[in-house]
C-alpha cells in the first residue's frame, strides 16, 4: 500500500531510497506522495558496480517498467550535457544498475506520462565534480524554463546495528536538512557512514540551492529492521523533500 500525504507541496528535489520495495517502499512512497509531481524528472543515482566513467548520462531511448515505457527526455539531457564536460553518454552504466529504475513505479503510480534524464554517478567522484554536476543540472533546468523534479537516490547505513544506523544516519540527514552539500560529503567520509548515494544527494543539494531552495524536510525514516524485526544488521532509509 502506498502511503499518501494529502498535504502535497511543490519541491525542487526529493531524496528517495532504492532497496527492495518491501523494505524501503514505505519511505519512497511517503516522499513521492508528499510532493506535486511534474512531467519531467532528473534522476541522480549511485553506481553499485564499476563503470567506465565518473558521470554517465543516457540521452535517448526509454526505460521499461510494469507500468509502461518511460521515455528519456533527449532535449533536457542534451541541455545538461551542454553545461559540463564531465558527463559521458554511456548506456552500459545503467544496464545493471537498480538505484534509478526502482524510483519509476512510485512516480508512475501518481503520474502516467513522464520523461526522465538518468545520471549514474561513480563512487569515486570528487566533491568538486559533484558540485559542477549540480550546477550544470540547475543551469539546464533554468535554461529550459520547465518544471522538473530532481530525484537523488540513496539508502543510508548498511548492515550495522539499529542504534548505530540511526545515530550515523541522522548525522547525514541533519546536513541534508541544513542544505549543506559540503557538510554532507564530509560527514559521510569523516564518520565512515555507509550511505551509498551520498554523491548524488550532494549534487542534488547543490542543484536545489542554485534553483532557489530554502528548506528541506524529513518526510519518513525507517530501517529494514522495522520490517523484519531483526535489528542486529539493518539498512537505513530516508525520504527527504527539498524546496
Amino acid at each position: 500500500m502506498v502511503e499518501i500525504d494529502r498535504d502535497k507541496t511543490d519541491a525542487i528535489c526529493v531524496v528517495s531510497p532504492h532497496a527492495g520495495f518491501e523494505y524501503s517502499g514505505p519511505v519512497a512512497g511517503a516522499v513521492f506522495s508528499s510532493v506535486h509531481l511534474p512531467d519531467k524528472f532528473i534522476l541522480l543515482g549511485p553506481s553499485h558496480r564499476h563503470i567506465q566513467t565518473r558521470l554517465a548520462i543516457m540521452q535517448k531511448g526509454a526505460w521499461e517498467t510494469p507500468f509502461g515505457d518511460v521515455p528519456i527526455d533527449t532535449p533536457l539531457a542534451a541541455a545538461i550535457s551542454g553545461q559540463t564536460d564531465l558527463l559521458d553518454e554511456d548506456e552500459s552504466a545503467h544496464a545493471r544498475e537498480h538505484s534509478l529504475e526502482v524510483q519509476l513505479p512510485f512516480i508512475q503510480f501518481f503520474k502516467k506520462d513522464i520523461t526522465i534524464v538518468p545520471i549514474s554517478i561513480s563512487y569515486d567522484t570528487s566533491f568538486e565534480d559533484l558540485k559542477e554536476l549540480g550546477e550544470a543540472v540547475a543551469r539546464a533546468v533554468m535554461e529550459t524554463g520547465q518544471k522538473v523534479l530532481i530525484v537523488a537516490s540513496t539508502d543510508m547505513s548498511h548492515y550495522v546495528h539499529q542504534q548505530e544506523a540511526k545515530e550515523k544516519d541522522f548525522y547525514a540527514i541533519e546536513k541534508i536538512i541544513q542544505l549543506d552539500a559540503q557538510g554532507l560529503y564530509d560527514v559521510v567520509n569523516d564518520e565512515n557512514i555507509s550511505m551509498c548515494g551520498f554523491q548524488p544527494t550532494t549534487s542534488g543539494i547543490v542543484a536545489s540551492l542554485c534553483l532557489g531552495a530554502t528548506k528541506a524536510e524529513l518526510i519518513k525514516y525507517q530501517t529494514s529492521g522495522d520490517v523484519t524485526g531483526d535489528y542486529r544488521e539493518v539498512v537505513g532509509y530516508a525520504g527527504i523533500r527539498i524546496g
